[in-house]
């Protein structure tokens, strides 16, 4: 693990606490779950410009479905 993943998974580790509780307080599901993704999946992706797409992709989830 390099510097550059833990920089963007400390980005969207704190994104998807936001979402998270975004979506807890709203009783929004979209949020509350790519709030959660964008939590969990850098640990789980160890290439640094898959995680840069999948973690624009999960931030713009909610932007976009709205329920």
């Amino acid at each position: 693990m390099n510097s550059a993943q833990l920089l963007w998974g400390l980005l969207f580790g704190s994104l998807g606490a936001g979402y998270f509780v975004y979506g807890k307080k709203q009783g929004a599901i979209v949020p509350l779950l790519c709030g959660i993704a964008l939590a969990v999946f850098p640990y789980f992706v160890t290439n640094t410009w898959l995680m840069v797409v999948v973690g624009v992709v999960l931030a713009a989830v909610p932007y976009f479905v709205r329920r």
